[in-house]
């Protein structure tokens, strides 16, 4: 992942439950200044907060898209507990996609199918 324009906050969590850090997450903070990338390997959740007006976000994908096999967990989920940086009343525009996700312990029950 990479940011041409404007600053995201670029977050991965690990879903892979037999990984010793499955569940944590890592935040970098991605920007046309920084030229910092992130890479996300297979088996991670993935997920970004723009934090500029506007922003450019470039990824690649190690496969070819297929929406059948797409899960997306709650952003706001707080069994995982990811700090998005945002002030105590400020709510974040969110996808509708997004705001339907599912919390990580029923999302780890759903990508045992696909393990």
């Amino acid at each position: 992942m990479r940011v041409t324009r404007g600053e995201v906050l670029d977050v991965a969590v690990d879903l892979r439950t037999n990984s010793a850090i499955f569940g944590q997450w890592i935040g970098e903070y991605l920007s046309e200044d920084n030229n910092r990338m992130l890479w996300v390997p297979p088996g991670f959740a993935h997920g970004f907060l723009v934090t500029s007006e506007t922003a450019d976000f470039q990824y690649k994908c190690t496969d070819f898209y297929a929406p059948e096999y797409e899960r997306s967990i709650l952003w706001s989920d707080e069994s995982i507990e990811i700090s998005w940086g945002l002030k105590d009343a400020e709510k974040p525009l969110i996808s509708k996609k997004d705001s339907q996700g599912s919390c990580f312990e029923d999302a780890q029950t759903e990508l045992k199918l696909y393990y």
